[in-house]
């Protein structure tokens, strides 16, 4: 084997290429991909702990929609008992009202049969009257006749 100048120069060459790759280039490839490693690290764990506080978020919503839940039934439950008390207290005041009206058509009754017993006696009168003045045929004068419709009324 034969060493010439040419070898030499270009082994020469060879190494002022790597020592200037190892002194310009190789540098900042490191320092662009540690710093990429770097941020590659930042987004794992930045997902990580967003999946965390997702995990956690989910737990919180699944707890507020179970009192929510809770919550909810029991208002249905007031709004039933509520139901009741109001039917209860409807029933109630039905039965109050349809007594004050039996009661005030009784009052009704009442006064209208003692009217009518009333105007009766004021008839039986007259006509005992007109009966008794023509048995009599001749008319009874105001006083007396006052006095007979008086004691009649009070016999009826």
């Amino acid at each position: 084997m034969n060493i010439n100048a040419t070898l030499i120069l270009q082994s020469i060459a060879m190494m002022i290429f790597v020592w200037f790759c190892m002194k310009f280039i190789w540098p900042p490839l490191l320092k662009a991909m540690d710093e990429r490693r770097e941020k590659i690290a930042d987004g794992l764990a930045a997902s990580d702990r967003a999946e965390k506080e997702l995990e956690e978020a989910k737990s919180r919503a699944d707890e507020q929609i179970k009192v929510a839940r809770d919550k909810a039934g029991e208002i249905v439950e007031q709004a039933n008992q509520r139901h009741g008390q109001i039917l209860e207290q409807a029933k109630d005041d039905a039965t109050a009202e349809r007594k004050r009206q039996v009661s005030a058509a009784e009052a009704e009754i009442s006064q209208s049969a003692n009217q009518a017993r009333e105007e009766l006696r004021n008839a039986v009168a007259a006509l005992a009257v007109a009966g008794a003045a023509k048995i009599l045929e001749k008319e009874v004068d105001e006083q007396t006749h006052r006095e007979l419709l008086d004691k009649l009324i009070a016999e009826l």
